[in-house]
């Protein structure tokens, strides 16, 4: 079980997703519907991870980002799940940056429609992972200017899955090799990236998917 403090200024959505939460098991502890709340909730419950929706009142542009960006500052390594309405890819960079540490996400409203999907997604972030929205994975895609001209385009394309939050063993279905062939590429993906090894590769694996956002 988790425990969650919710942000999201919409009563409905703020009580359908603490309903759906409970259903699989979680704990909403708090859910409030500004970002200044958000702070001394976090403080008085110790969540296991904070899900936010990127615009709040009083002007609806990136309150909730700034307040999440804000705790991670605050509270190093707290798993943080920031919801948005549309494609950003610059908000997405903006949390990722906020620390090397894992444990963020970044994930459209829409993908809560897909309920297991959303609900694997805050249960990734919580155990330290990184989940980005296969919607802004693809966005980068479509870039005209690729700064991450070393690598392959097939390690550039397991760099696409690893953005998406998929584990080795998801990238090794996905694209039918094995997993010594996927572990192969992204040992290739670290080096080209000049990304040292470290005491875990989680770690390597953050700055990888940053590095990636920010080209």
């Amino acid at each position: 079980m988790l425990r969650i403090v919710l942000a999201e200024d919409a009563l409905l959505l703020r009580e359908g997703l603490a309903a759906l939460l409970a259903r699989f098991g979680h704990d909403v502890v708090a859910a409030v519907g500004e970002p200044d709340a958000l702070a001394p909730a976090v403080a008085e419950h110790s969540p296991d991870i904070v899900v936010t929706d990127v615009r709040m009142p009083p002007t609806y542009t990136d309150e909730g980002l700034r307040a999440a960006v804000a705790l991670r500052h605050a509270r190093p390594g707290l798993p943080v799940l920031v919801l948005s309405q549309y494609v950003a890819t610059a908000y997405a960079a903006r949390l990722l940056a906020s620390t090397d540490t894992g444990g963020v996400g970044y994930l459209l409203k829409d993908r809560i429609l897909e309920v297991r999907e959303f609900v694997d997604g805050i249960e990734r972030v919580a155990a330290g992972g990184c989940v980005i929205d296969p919607e802004v994975v693809r966005r980068l895609l479509t870039r005209h200017h690729d700064p991450l001209t070393r690598l392959t385009p097939r390690e550039r394309q397991i760099l696409a899955l690893m953005a998406e939050g998929r584990s080795n063993t998801a990238i090794t279905n996905e694209l039918h090799v094995s997993e010594k062939v996927v572990g192969k590429h992204i040992n290739a993906i670290f080096t080209k990236l000049d990304l040292p090894p470290t005491a875990t590769d989680d770690h390597r694996r953050v700055r990888a998917v940053l590095m990636y956002l920010r080209a």
